[in-house]
């Protein structure tokens, strides 16, 4: 029998209707991914959504998805010798969803997940042909077991292959970081998300809001390392009524690090830029103890409506939305105007990617140096706007070098008047932040987001 991969745990076109069959649903979410560049955690919640798909489906739907697209490229390697010709994007894309339940999923009997796609290959193609072919392919994997990475010789490749990151990649994490960082956070990044939450401190305690979800019989447990925290071990919380009550919101955990780096104060004025969807900007609300001036920008006209959704939702009154690009935010404020300033910045997302496999096939080595470039020109904008004595926070959700430490270099290099500023008022697990002021999480770390945060104050020149 074929032997099943080890799989570590914690684990064009219009997409079809739903019709009952969750194989079938997960392959046209997967060719929607591909052939229309959506995101796969948008459309797999909108199809579970839409279409009401119950607790036992949905975990299996998004169990076949992500994996499907998590393990690409090492799916391609156990399909190569046995392809012939050119394939169909829906036929290749089939085989993948087929194989990664033969590979890495043991409660799916082989002999049913061949089946079940000979099945969507009759239903889908418009000649008999195809169904066969897909049943040959299958079959030959079955009787002569899954191809061995073993005999990959460069390092580089082997984990490009057996982690399905591109390998361009791969060489630009080991030069950064070197192997065993690099091997570590390459399976992490493989590995299902942990769910966290964020209490809503200005409405209720961390306990009280513990109790709420447990009133409710929801898993939860306290994080280790931020006290506003908390792990949902089992159960959908947004369909909970503390979070209808604003209790709490879902955010990672990793996120929740800049607003507890920026040290805001009730009554400040504070400008938060690339604010959508509001996440980072409810958390520094909620610190302020809803008491002071909180201007949330960003470019996107339509993102201002979820900032204003999330703030309605958690009571928080002192957030005013607003569409503006960062960069020209010197032309809307007046300079030395703000006490602290948070410039989450875009970025390549390259933290995200348990979240959002499909990013690490679509990123390019050359997007790096524009978002380089966008990044320090919002710092810049940002320095203008802050006061003497006033704290600034940059973040990504990425870990790649050029756009954290790298940002940071060339910013302090341009401004001597801004310094790294330790934030010792950090929970005490964020070691680095109390010390040095900047704090690079790898998705490893706490097996949350990779994360970059980097705190700085502005001196009087």
């Amino acid at each position: 029998m074929t032997k099943k991969v080890e799989k570590k745990s914690q684990g064009k076109k219009k997409t079809q209707v739903w019709d009952g069959n969750v194989r079938d649903a997960a392959l046209s979410i997967l060719l929607a991914v591909d052939n229309q560049q959506a995101y796969s955690n948008l459309l797999l919640n909108q199809t579970i959504e839409k279409n009401k798909i119950d607790a036992k489906d949905r975990g299996l739907l998004t169990e076949l998805t992500y994996g499907t697209l998590q393990y690409k490229m090492t799916l391609d390697y156990y399909l190569e010798p046995y392809v012939r010709g050119k394939l169909d994007d829906w036929v290749r894309w089939l085989l993948r969803l087929s194989l990664y339940q033969i590979a890495f999923l043991t409660k799916i009997p082989d002999h049913a997940a061949v089946n079940e796609s000979v099945e969507i290959a009759k239903h889908r193609a418009r000649h008999k042909g195809v169904s066969s072919t897909v049943n040959g392919i299958l079959r030959s994997i079955l009787r002569d077991g899954i191809r061995d990475t073993s005999t990959i010789a460069d390092p580089a490749e082997k984990l490009a292959i057996e982690t399905s990151h591109p390998l361009w990649l791969v060489q630009r994490y080991l030069n950064d970081f070197g192997y065993q960082k690099t091997h570590d956070m390459l399976f992490e990044n493989n590995l299902p998300p942990i769910q966290t939450v964020r209490v809503n401190t200005a409405k209720v305690t961390t306990d009280e809001a513990l109790q709420a979800l447990w009133d409710e019989n929801y898993s939860v447990q306290r994080s280790e390392n931020l006290p506003e925290c908390l792990h949902i071990i089992e159960g959908q919380v947004v369909r909970s009524q503390a979070f209808k009550d604003g209790l709490i919101t879902i955010q990672d955990e990793s996120s929740m690090l800049p607003a507890n780096a920026l040290d805001v104060q009730p009554g400040m004025r504070v400008l938060d830029m690339c604010a959508a969807p509001g996440g980072k900007t409810t958390h520094i609300a909620e610190k302020m103890n809803n008491e002071g001036e909180l201007i949330a920008t960003d470019l996107h006209k339509h993102k201002i409506k979820l900032i204003e959704e999330n703030s309605e939702r958690l009571g928080l009154s002192i957030i005013a939305a607003e569409v503006l690009d960062g960069r020209k935010a010197n032309d809307q404020f007046d300079a030395q105007s703000f006490d602290r300033i948070l410039v989450d910045a875009p970025c390549s997302g390259l933290g995200v990617i348990r979240r959002k496999p499909d990013i690490k096939y679509t990123k390019k080595e050359s997007d790096f140096a524009s978002l380089h470039t966008i990044q320090l020109a919002l710092l810049d904008a940002a320095h203008d706007l802050l006061k003497i004595g006033g704290k600034m926070v940059y973040s990504t959700c990425t870990i790649d070098k050029m756009e954290n430490s790298d940002t940071v270099s060339l910013f302090l290099e341009k401004h001597p008047d801004m310094e790294l500023a330790p934030a010792p008022q950090a929970p005490e697990a964020l070691v680095a932040l109390r010390t040095t002021g900047t704090m690079q999480v790898f998705p490893q770390d706490f097996s949350s987001d990779g994360f970059f945060v980097a705190a700085f104050v502005k001196k009087a020149q």
